[in-house]
This record gives structure tokens, C-alpha cells and sequence, in this order.
């Protein structure tokens, strides 16, 4: 007599699929143009096994941003993680990891909490937070950078770590909007150089040619340690 066989399920991979998906297709067409029948042809999923994950869209969608959110800091924890300690050379890594997501072939830069905060934020209260959550937390990480480079090595200029680090937040969320209406990855590198100099220059460090990269901080290209310009807070 022949043995039935056992079909093992994995609701967390299961999961897991349907989130992918999401965020797929939300940085492919956005979060309006999706469906939940496209979410789970994309994953491979039936409709019943996609709202035994999820109560409806909206919820995939916020999954979706945390999904995307957690991928994205891995990503600057690797970088980090592989560069040098020094404070200034963890921020030059951490804009190194930018210009790598300016870089894909496929498709322009995106974001998923960029994208859900835009067509959502208005109308969904709960969009709304979860953005600010994310916004706010990826803020924090860069004002923790700032912060550190600051202890250890005094400005030429003095700056304000948070307003900084909201500031560049800004830049790299509105140069992915700007970047996907006029077709352009060069100009979102442009932007993303002229920020990375606008911070070496608080540390005395003079920009390279055009088309190279900024100085490095360590061995002969030191910050200049000088009294800070006593000149309002940036």
C-alpha cells in the first residue's frame, strides 16, 4: 500500500515570498497599481494563502515597508561594518552604500517607504506613522555618524548633527523623485557628491577634481584641527 505524501508547509517562508513580492512590485509601478491578485502571482501564492497572512493590501503594504526598511539597513551594516572605524571614513562608507543603490541596471534608484509615504501618507494614518517611523530611524542612524565624527574630530565649521542628517535624508529621498522624472542616475550622484563634500568640508576637507571621489580622511589628508568658526549652527 502506497504511502500518502506529506507536504510540509512553511508559513514564514510563505510569508516571506509574499512580502518580496510586494516590495517588487511596489518599486517596479508603485503601491496604487498593485494587487493583491498581482502580489501573489509574483509569489507563487493562492489568494487564500495570502489572506492567511494578510487581512488585505494595506497590511501587505506596511510589511512591505518594514521589509524594505530592515533590508536597507543590513545593507549599511554591512558597509559599515566592512570599512574603516575612523567616524569620517564610516560616513564615506555610508555614502559609498548610497551611490551603490544609484547603480543598478535594471531600474532607477526607489524606495518602498519613500513610495508608500507619497501615494499614502495624506489619506492612510497608518502609512503615515509607519513612514515617519522609518524616516525618523533612518535619520538617527546618520545623525550617529555625524555625532561621532564631530567628537572626534573638531569642525572648522560648526554643525548641527540632527539638521544635517535630516537634511541629507531629504536630499536622498527627493533626488529619487527627481532622478525618476528626468530619467537620470548621473544627476542622483551628482547630488549625493556635492553632500558628501558639503560634509568633508565641515572637517577642512577640500573636494577632489571632478569625477573623482572626496579625500579620505586618513594618513596625509587629516581634518585641519582648528578653533570652529564661531558661526550659527547649520
Amino acid at each position: 500500500m502506497k504511502s500518502k505524501t506529506t507536504i510540509k508547509r512553511n508559513p514564514a517562508a510563505t510569508r516571506e515570498r509574499l512580502v518580496s513580492a510586494a516590495v517588487r512590485l511596489i518599486l517596479q509601478q508603485g503601491f496604487s497599481a498593485t494587487s493583491v491578485d498581482q502580489i501573489c502571482a509574483e509569489a507563487g501564492v493562492t489568494k487564500g494563502g495570502f489572506f492567511h497572512h494578510f487581512e488585505s493590501k494595506d497590511a501587505i503594504g506596511l510589511a512591505a515597508a518594514q521589509g524594505w526598511f530592515d533590508h536597507v539597513t543590513a545593507v549599511y551594516t554591512e558597509a559599515l561594518q566592512g570599512a574603516d572605524p575612523d567616524p569620517l571614513e564610516q560616513l564615506h562608507a555610508f555614502f559609498d552604500a548610497l551611490d551603490r543603490f544609484t547603480r543598478d541596471p535594471d531600474r532607477l534608484c526607489a524606495c518602498v517607504v519613500g513610495m508608500l509615504s507619497q501615494e499614502m501618507a495624506l489619506v492612510h494614518p497608518g502609512f503615515q506613522s509607519a513612514a515617519a517611523v522609518h524616516f525618523t530611524a533612518w535619520t538617527e542612524g546618520v545623525k550617529k555618524l555625524l555625532v561621532a565624527a564631530r567628537e572626534k574630530h573638531p569642525p572648522v565649521i560648526d554643525f548641527d548633527p540632527e539638521r544635517v542628517a535630516w537634511f541629507i535624508n531629504s536630499l536622498w529621498q527627493g533626488s529619487i523623485v527627481v532622478a525618476k522624472s528626468v530619467q537620470s542616475a548621473p544627476m542622483f550622484r551628482a547630488n549625493l557628491r556635492l553632500a558628501r563634500e558639503w560634509i568633508d568640508s565641515f572637517f577642512g576637507i577640500q573636494p577632489g577634481p571632478p569625477g573623482t571621489r572626496s579625500p579620505r580622511f586618513p594618513n596625509s589628508r587629516k581634518p585641519h584641527h582648528r578653533t570652529p568658526n564661531k558661526q550659527p549652527n547649520l
